[in-house]
């Protein structure tokens, strides 16, 4: 039953996109049933994936595909908690869309294709968590990688849009190709391309290494590891913000599952050597995405960095997994990847907050550069007090979820001292030290984000006028803001569920984290670390309630003697004036200083001329653009050799038929001379 459910929001999620065809011609409608259905999809989603975890594995064979290759169905453990994890995210983003999508009632061009793709990208990575076989697998994967393109291009009126299109789809197809190759070898030595199948197969070490490198490369690409990621930042700012949302709390853990699905389930007699391989590039990937993430005066492109960093965090615990497992250390093991699966989880709910809330910005003030904004606290009051919540969510700072997750990788990387190896002893302790950086960096970027976005005076016209998104946005959001309190505050329920997981993959499981009740999370021992959120929580609304208190007995006091209020002292320079606030840049400018070898800035200073009045003296502004460094010295040189090579290949193209048939004769007798 538990399968049919998750079979279900299949369904759901692409008939929302067919009805929107057929309702073209009725945009209320045809929005109304669009997002409705891709509610019921999402909260078919949560109900398969709650109950996957709680349950046994089921399986189902499909009369579709090849005839010698029908399709193969699984629910387990593994696939119910991303499918959880994509229902969770789905619902609150279709809520939201719902009133976002307003404003495209009148353009039948523009939203009958977003809702047709929005339906074809989720029903995609629905069913790529419930693939069993290498075919349906990639089927459902250029479902969801087709289907996000044109949602990439959705603006595609703009230069920018049509660029990050084109590249993701770039990016998206050389993985694509990485992870058939992958299946390549396991099905070649499985001898079948279904999942049970390859998981009897006897790998020989060689070709298991090989197999892992090809899934680490393919679904590297995906997640946006570094050197891989450059797709990722410029994909995600262009997208509309549900889909924004869904990209990037959502798309990237489709990536992650199919990592984990290759790595610990087919293959699954894991090297130490491969966590080294995966820990490295986790740690280069967080500092390298928080560092970038800093620097941004987009928020939806400092989000989209942001993203990367916290991949950069999960993929480092799923490499102290993998060290631990192939060392000997189950348990070890299992509390990385149980740290790994929870940050997921804790970062599609986050980070989909975020940029639903970076959409309702844009949405009310079509702005999202931050020198811009400012202001927006007081006349978007709700959507600021739960991008608030995103920000401390992300920051690390309890009781919300990230600090819980982030805790736990911390936890896993202190017992390096339980292996043999000196030199892995060594490095680990050097990762969670760039992680602490990482988390440090991470604060400071979201108090920049907050503190120039939403507070101070406005920047611009359109941050003066601003006024709060409509309820169906609001609650989107609001869902998103409760789960990241409720992931927080009870963390050993959510570990007893991941555990499952664990157990499916592992065969080992935490009994000592829910060894003292649901109030302490007890990963390994009690007299080793110990968290109790709900008293945290309980001790902060203590808190809180003093202060309301001293607050009402004071009031009737101050009422009958009010404090006189006079100016402040402004050293005699005048009024406040958003020219006297710290800008974004300013911010982030001793980050940027102390870092600037690992950024390709472009620095200009310019006289701007007065904008009122004649005879005003002009006023130096100072602008800064930030590349991507990977991007710049790798990518574009590569580029730029490709466009060469193919201006000389081109001069083949005489246009002359005999020369064609020159060509024809010389690769026929190639071939049969290679066959002989």
């Amino acid at each position: 039953m538990t399968l049919q459910i998750a079979i279900g929001a299949v369904l759901g999620y692409l008939i929302s996109g067919g009805l929107a065809l057929l309702l073209s011609r009725h945009p209320r409608w045809q929005r109304t049933l669009a997002f409705a259905l891709l509610s019921a999809g999402g909260i078919l989603s949560i109900a398969g994936g709650g109950l996957g975890l709680i349950g046994t594995t089921q399986t189902q064979t499909a009369a579709l595909g090849l005839p010698w290759l029908p399709w193969h169905l699984r629910l387990d453990a593994l696939s119910a908690f991303f499918s959880l994890l994509l229902g969770l995210v789905t619902l609150p983003a279709a809520l939201y869309g719902f009133g976002y999508c307003r404003e495209y009632d009148q353009d039948a061009q523009r939203r009958t294709p977003l809702y047709i793709f929005t339906g074809l990208f989720v029903g995609g990575m629905q069913l790529l968590l419930l693939a069993d076989d290498a075919f349906s697998f990639m089927i459902a994967w250029e479902t969801m990688s087709l289907a996000s393109y044109f949602l990439v291009a959705f603006h595609h009126q703009r230069a920018d849009a049509r660029r990050a299109a084109f590249l993701y789809l770039l990016m998206a197809q050389a993985g694509g190709l990485a992870i058939l190759l992958a299946f390549g070898v396991l099905a070649t030595f499985g001898h079948g391309y279904d999942f049970t199948a390859m998981r009897l197969a006897a790998l020989p070490p060689g070709w298991a290494a090989l197999a892992f490198a090809l899934a680490f490369i393919g679904f590297g690409t995906k997640a946006g590891l570094v050197p891989l990621h450059i797709w990722l930042p410029e994909a995600h700012p262009v997208a509309p913000s549900h889909i924004s949302a869904l990209l990037s709390g959502v798309i990237v853990k489709m990536a992650l599952y199919g990592f984990i699905r290759v790595t610990f389930d087919l293959i699954g007699n894991v090297q130490w050597q491969w966590g080294v391989a995966v820990l490295l590039a986790g740690a280069v990937t967080a500092l390298y995405g928080v560092l970038y993430a800093l620097v941004q005066s987009d928020f939806k492109r400092l989000l989209a960095y942001s993203t990367i960093e916290n991949i950069g965090i999960i993929f480092l615990a799923l490499g102290l997994s993998i060290i631990y497992l192939g060392s000997g250390h189950p348990l070890l093991g299992a509390l990385a990847f149980v740290a790994s699966l929870y940050h997921a989880l804790n970062h599609a709910c986050f980070k989909g907050l975020l940029f639903l809330g970076a959409g309702a910005v844009l949405h009310n003030t079509h702005e999202t550069n931050l020198e811009r904004l400012g202001g927006l606290m007081t006349r978007m009051p709700w959507t600021g007090f739960l991008v608030l919540i995103g920000c401390l969510s992300i920051s690390s700072l309890p009781p919300f979820n990230g600090f819980a997750s982030e805790w736990l990788t911390f936890q896993s990387a202190l017992q390096a001292g339980a292996l043999e190896s000196g030199v892995l002893r060594a490095s680990i302790p050097m990762a969670a030290a760039v992680l602490a950086l990482t988390a440090a960096l991470s604060a400071m970027t979201f108090v920049k984000a907050f503190g120039v976005g939403f507070l101070g005076l406005p920047r611009s016209p359109h941050a003066r006028h601003a006024r709060e998104v409509n309820g169906s946005m609001r609650l989107g959001q609001g869902l998103l803001a409760l789960l990241c309190l409720l992931l927080g505050v009870f963390p050993t329920l959510v570990v007893t569920h991941i555990a499952a997981v664990s157990r499916l993959l592992l065969q080992a499981d935490l009994p000592s984290a829910t060894a003292h009740g649901w109030l302490w999370l007890t990963p390994l021992a009690a007299d080793k670390a110990s968290y109790s959120a709900p008293l945290v929580f309980t001790g902060m609304l203590i808190a809180v309630a003093v202060w309301v208190a001293v607050y009402l007995l004071l009031r009737p006091r101050r009422q009958q003697e009010p404090v006189p209020r006079v100016p402040a002292w402004d050293c005699g320079f005048g009024g406040l004036t958003p020219r006297t606030q710290y800008s974004a840049s300013a911010f982030s400018m001793p980050i940027q200083r102390i870092f600037r070898s690992l950024w390709y800035l472009e620095e200009t200073t310019r006289e701007s001329k007065p904008t009122f009045g004649i005879g005003q003296p002009a006023y130096p502004r100072y602008d800064v653009r930030v590349h991507d460094w990977i991007q710049v010295r790798l990518y574009e040189p590569i580029g730029q050799w490709v466009l060469a090579a193919a201006k000389r290949i081109g001069a083949l193209q005489t246009g002359h038929l005999r020369h064609y048939l020159l060509y024809s004769l010389l690769t026929l007798v190639l071939l049969l001379w290679l066959l002989q």
